[in-house]
């Protein structure tokens, strides 16, 4: 619910300020919050207090004569914070000249003479006119979390993220672009040294928080409620989530841990318009949305966190997270997925996070309005990316190392799209040979292998889609996975070559059964599956038939 507007009353006259602030409340008291303050500093302090928690002023009615700060004085402190509020000054009659010239000197809307009996024709038909004025300009406020921090800071650019990916609305706030930002940094009190600062909705500050710390602050479930599940689902992309969705509708008692944010790679994919049912397109944080809502409705529960380990114990499998703890189960989904393989040049791993990215990381696209972006890819990932910066970038390049945007791998769709956008441009045969910046990126040196030439070319973000590697480290002991680190499953357990325990049982494994009994895999992370989110999806909802029949054999 949106934080009633305040009206705030201030004088040192005790009799006073509780007269005002009575016929305050009387009149307005269902439609504002009406506050009052009985010096200057005190008013200065709470709207200080009032400006960092975002919350709303629309009016101010204060005393002129006050010692310390003056009604003028502190009217004129109160324009920076709240440049639109209403000022109303209460004088006496000797005043009326400093009333008067306050209306030049700090644009005073109105001032009134003590005492202002009866309200209803002295009082309120001053205000009402003021308020209906300011409510017609009125736009509430932001009220999610807002951020303030450094653009080209790894560690503003990793919570942007990592809040974007737990579609968790957020403000960012530059703090070398907006005084807005800066104001409210020194309403804080926190040292400009200790960015990136996050500010709670009611006001709350934290102080380079870790990722940990923000998901429990902001709600995020980061510990299981139960000790033992029917099924635990390790990754929330979308063959996770439908398992999770299927799962719980079906009865099992669900869990689905996620380290960084539901939706997996496809949740940072700006628009997906070759999935079923959606002729229209979806972006991949819609889907991830969808898809959340429906698996806790159903009753999945989600928690953020990360595991570390698996092992198993007769019937049970036990996962240890990365806080030690251990949650187990009958059942164990692996849907990990994949994480993007890293480019290997100069610079580039110096200025991740300030400049280069890997991934989507739409969060970006707004800081990127009117400047050179570059993409590294060919997939359709770089093409859902490049269309999307398209809208905010002055131009977008796709660097890509063959002929063919086909070949590479990109579906057709978005190589029509991409043609079809005027600031988008394929160069061909290239590679990025090298980042150059000093505390951010500035520009790259290209190799064109079709002219045997490297340029030097301007770039003001750099985004990485090279190809990806499951994540299968935690899990490469106990496992069988291929050369590249994919689990196998079914059919494809005996061509295991990597030293692991073969099948141990009589029955045949499942589709999507690992070489460990009721361990199951699906998605990207699977030996010769499908990169695409449909097959995702419908492997997830496949392997949860298999875990009921492995349940029926215990």
């Amino acid at each position: 619910m949106a934080e009633l507007p305040v009206i705030l009353a201030v004088d040192d006259d005790p009799t006073v300020l509780a007269a005002v602030f009575r016929d305050l409340q009387a009149r307005y008291g269902g439609r504002y919050r009406v506050l009052r303050a009985e010096s200057g500093e005190v008013a200065l302090a709470t709207l200080k207090q009032l400006n960092v928690r975002n919350a709303p002023v629309a009016l101010l009615v204060v005393d002129q004569r006050m010692p310390g700060l003056t009604g003028v004085e502190l009217l004129a402190e109160a324009v920076a914070l709240y440049p639109d509020v209403k000022r109303v000054l209460l004088t006496a009659y000797a005043d009326t000249t400093v009333a008067i010239r306050a209306i030049n000197d700090i644009g005073l809307d109105h001032y009134l003479l003590k005492p202002w009996d009866p309200p209803e024709e002295h009082l309120y038909p001053v205000l009402d006119d003021l308020l209906e004025q300011w409510s017609a300009t009125y736009f509430p406020p932001f009220e999610g979390i807002r951020i303030i921090g450094h653009r080209w800071s790894p560690q503003t650019f990793q919570l942007k993220d990592f809040l974007a990916r737990n579609l968790a609305p957020y403000q960012w706030l530059d703090i070398e672009n907006s005084a807005e930002a800066r104001t409210l940094l020194e309403h804080t009190g926190v040292d400009p040294q200790q960015l990136p600062v996050v500010i709670l909705p009611g006001g709350a500050v934290m102080v380079q928080p870790g990722q940990a710390e923000l998901a429990e602050r902001i709600g995020l479930d980061t510990s299981a409620s139960l000790p033992f599940y029917d099924l635990i689902i390790v990754g929330a992309g979308p063959a996770g989530l439908a398992a999770a969705v299927y799962g719980a509708s079906e009865g099992l008692r669900t869990l689905i841990v996620e380290r960084n944010g539901p939706g997996g790679q496809a949740s940072m994919s700006s628009r997906i318009e070759n999935y079923l049912g959606f002729p229209a397109g979806l972006s991949g944080a819609d889907l991830a949305r969808r898809a959340v809502a429906q698996a806790k409705r159903l009753g999945a529960e989600i928690m953020t966190g990360e595991v570390v380990g698996v092992r198993q114990d007769g019937q049970y499998r036990i996962v240890t997270l990365a806080d030690g703890s251990e949650v187990s189960c009958h059942a164990l989904l692996i849907t990990a997925g994949v994480s993007y393989r890293r480019l290997d040049a100069p610079g580039i791993e110096r200025l991740t996070g300030a400049g280069v990215y890997y991934g989507g990381a739409l969060s970006e696209a707004i800081a990127t309005r009117g400047e050179p972006v570059f993409i590294v890819g060919g997939g359709n990932s770089a093409g859902q990316a490049a269309v999307h910066f398209a809208n905010y970038a002055s131009c977008v390049t796709i660097v890509v190392r063959g002929d063919d945007l086909g070949k590479a791998g990109m579906s057709q769709y978005l190589i029509d799209r991409i043609e079809q956008t005027p600031n988008i441009r394929v160069w061909k045969n290239a590679s990025v040979v090298e980042a150059l910046g000093e505390s951010h990126l500035e520009g790259l040196r290209i190799a064109d292998s079709a002219t045997g030439q490297t340029h030097t070319v301007q770039a003001s973000a750099l985004f990485i889609f090279i190809g990806a590697k499951p994540y299968t480290e935690w899990v490469a002991d106990l496992l069988a996975h291929d050369e590249a680190g994919y689990l196998l499953t079914g059919p494809d357990l005996p061509s295991s070559r990597n030293g692991v325990a073969q099948w141990p049982l009589r029955r045949p494994p499942f589709l999507l059964e690992t070489n460990v009994p009721g361990i199951f895999t699906a998605g990207d992370i699977r030996h010769r599956s499908i990169k695409r989110i449909a097959s995702a999806t419908g492997e997830g909802a496949m392997a949860v038939s298999f875990v009921h029949q492995y349940l029926s054999t215990l």
